[in-house]
Parts: structure tokens; C-alpha cells; sequence
């Protein structure tokens, strides 16, 4: 499977693009001189388009999945950060532990076969899905115990010749 056609943490972002916005480029991808190869990106720019703030950018830089380079004291992100970010972002929407989330973005960009890489994934999608489902479950065993108290309370103040108001 190429880079290319590899799958990304869903897609439901407003800015989602084609197959080519979902590729990883390595981070050896350069044209001639050792430079990087496509458009840069500013702090600011990738901030304004995924709707966060430098900060949280800043943050992922820390948290090691994005590595920007410098143009003198300014970051500047390629292609690869910013396909990074965004699978970053779709992995929070999806509830997904920054941890999960930086261990599957680092294997889209091995160039190493994608079947243990889709596995690994599937796993992190299911232990996500048993765990939903059990705070759904912790939920409505907590709605059904409101429903009760809230029944006794009324039913307390009806005693009372109170209003349930």
C-alpha cells in the first residue's frame, strides 16, 4: 500500500483534502539542496485554519508530534507538519489519548507496511469504542438514579402541600 492510499483517523474535517492532503511526507522528503519540498506554513497560518491557538500548537511541538523548522526566530511548518496537525486534531475528536494519538501518527509516517500499522489501530479504535460504551453505560445508570431522587423529592414536597417547581 502507498503512502498515499493510507487510511487517516476519519475524515470530517472541513478541511480535508484529497489523497495527497492525507499523505505523510518523511521527513527526508526534500527537493534538491536539502530543502523542504512544498509550501511552508507560519504558527499563525495553521492556527487560523484548524480554528486553535499558537499555544496549542506549541504544544503538540512539545508533545513531539510536530517539528517545525526555523526561518530565524519564526517556526515554520511543511507539508508533513501540517498533514500531522490534522490527523492530531481528528484523533482528539475522536476522544483519543495524545499518547494513542502520536503513536499512530508516527506509523503513517514510517514507510514501513501498513498491515501491523491498520491493526494497531483497529486495536486503539476498539478499547476507545468498549470504553465509550461503558461511560454510556455509567451515564444512564446515573440518569435512571436522578429520575428516582427526583421522584422522591417530589413526591416529599406533594407531602409538604408544596409545589414541585
Amino acid at each position: 500500500m502507498s503512502t498515499e492510499s493510507r487510511p487517516s483517523l476519519g475524515d470530517t474535517s472541513p478541511t480535508a483534502g484529497g489523497p495527497a492532503d492525507e499523505a505523510l511526507p518523511g521527513p527526508g522528503d526534500a527537493a534538491d539542496g536539502g530543502e523542504p519540498a512544498g509550501p511552508l506554513f507560519t504558527i499563525t497560518e495553521l492556527a487560523a485554519e484548524f480554528d486553535i491557538t499558537p499555544r496549542a500548537i506549541r504544544f503538540y511541538e512539545d508533545m513531539g508530534l510536530l517539528t517545525p523548522a526555523r526561518a530565524g526566530r519564526n517556526r515554520v511548518y511543511t507539508q508533513r507538519d501540517r498533514t500531522r496537525l490534522k490527523l492530531t486534531l481528528r484523533g482528539k475528536r475522536l476522544g483519543l489519548a495524545l499518547q494513542e494519538i502520536k503513536q499512530l501518527v508516527d506509523m503513517y509516517d514510517s514507510q514501513a507496511d501498513t498491515v501491523p500499522q491498520l491493526r494497531a489501530f483497529l486495536g486503539v479504535l476498539q478499547q476507545h469504542r468498549r470504553q465509550l460504551h461503558q461511560q454510556l453505560s455509567d451515564i444512564e445508570v446515573t440518569m435512571a438514579e436522578i429520575a428516582q431522587h427526583e421522584e422522591r423529592c417530589r413526591a416529599l414536597l406533594a407531602e409538604a402541600g408544596q409545589p414541585a417547581d
